[in-house]
């Protein structure tokens, strides 16, 4: 069920299997995006979500030449509210999450933001790295994933986009574990969602009930393959699939008298979903913000791992998905 209405309000107890996906309409602001976070994340504590989820980069731009400028220095696992390197002012959209976490005590995938990783080495480049941070309700980081497969593409006719020109990749899987009722929950980001064995991997490895995959599909690729990658991908691992898009915005340029912003403007595909594992979309919006709300029902899960067990069929004698 999608709740673009939905307003803040006071902190309400979590739902168990309840999830929120924040699709928010991002600016070039960050003071301003950070507003908008937290207004959502307030809507989704009040709509008694025990997890939610932000876009793909909420925090600023999705453009390459905008990265380094809204890019964060961001706390590592283990990492508190209480012990940020100078009170949070390196990574104020993290301490955000944070903060938004342990005061309405709720699990945050955090979609991504730009992470800076300073350079220990004299004449290097500071790496920047397309970010997510998992955060549990006492606003403690447990999880930290750095997109692996970056988005580079030039689509004939289409988009053309490099994230490597700005971004380095990231080379770890990320899983961690909610608890009941939804268990291990393993994260990527966007384009990572197109190959089969990351996602294989996660749920061999780390046995994750739901994948989450922050996003933030163009008008090209969105309306082609967004859906049908998160079908498959569910499909495939037999397990919930959510994904998290920003809302849509208009090109400032492209109305009368308009003026372009600093940066070259990114229309957002939208429609954030979840999908159950027998592939069926459970939740979903358009383009335009929304607060979309589900109840993942795990024992969905297991029904479909007993009764199509092609986790146990596997010709491991054949092949198999293993990680360095």
């Amino acid at each position: 069920m999608s709740s673009p209405t939905a307003s803040a309000g006071e902190t309400c107890a979590p739902v168990p299997g309840r999830v929120a996906l924040l699709q928010f309409p991002v600016s070039e602001s960050k003071p301003s995006n950070h507003e908008t976070a937290t207004d959502y994340i307030a809507r989704a504590s009040k709509a008694g979500a025990q997890l939610c989820v932000l876009p793909e980069i909420w925090n600023g731009p999705y453009a390459t030449a905008a990265f380094s400028e809204y890019a964060e220095e961001l706390p590592d696992i283990g990492s508190t509210v209480d012990n940020l390197q100078d009170g949070g002012t390196t990574c104020p959209s993290a301490k955000l999450l944070m903060d938004k976490a342990r005061e309405h005590g709720m699990w945050i995938v955090g979609g991504s933001v730009p992470e800076r990783v300073v350079s220990v080495e004299e004449g290097k480049e500071d790496d920047i790295f397309n970010t997510c941070l998992c955060i549990n309700p006492e606003g403690t980081i447990v999880g930290k994933h750095r997109k692996v497969h970056l988005f580079d593409i030039n689509v004939p006719g289409g988009i053309t986009f490099f994230e490597s020109d700005t971004l380095s990749a990231g080379n770890t899987l990320t899983a961690f574990d909610v608890g009941e009722p939804l268990g291990m929950v393993g994260v990527g980001i966007c384009y990572d969602i197109r190959f089969p064995e990351y996602s294989l991997l996660l749920c061999q490895k780390h046995k994750c009930n739901v994948l989450i995959f922050p996003g933030a599909f163009n008008l090209t690729t969105g309306p082609a393959h967004w859906e049908l990658l998160q079908k498959g991908r569910a499909v495939d691992n037999q397990c919930y699939v959510m994904t998290a898009a920003p809302a849509r915005t208009e090109d400032p340029a492209s109305g009368p008298g308009g003026k372009a912003g600093r940066y070259p403007h990114y229309s957002s595909w939208g429609h954030s979903m979840v999908v159950s594992p027998w592939g069926d979309v459970v939740a979903n919006s358009d383009e335009k913000e929304a607060l979309v709300i589900a109840d993942i029902e795990i024992e969905k899960v297991r029904e479909m791992r007993r009764g199509i067990p092609t986790i146990k069929q596997k010709r491991t004698d054949l092949y198999r998905i293993s990680d360095p």
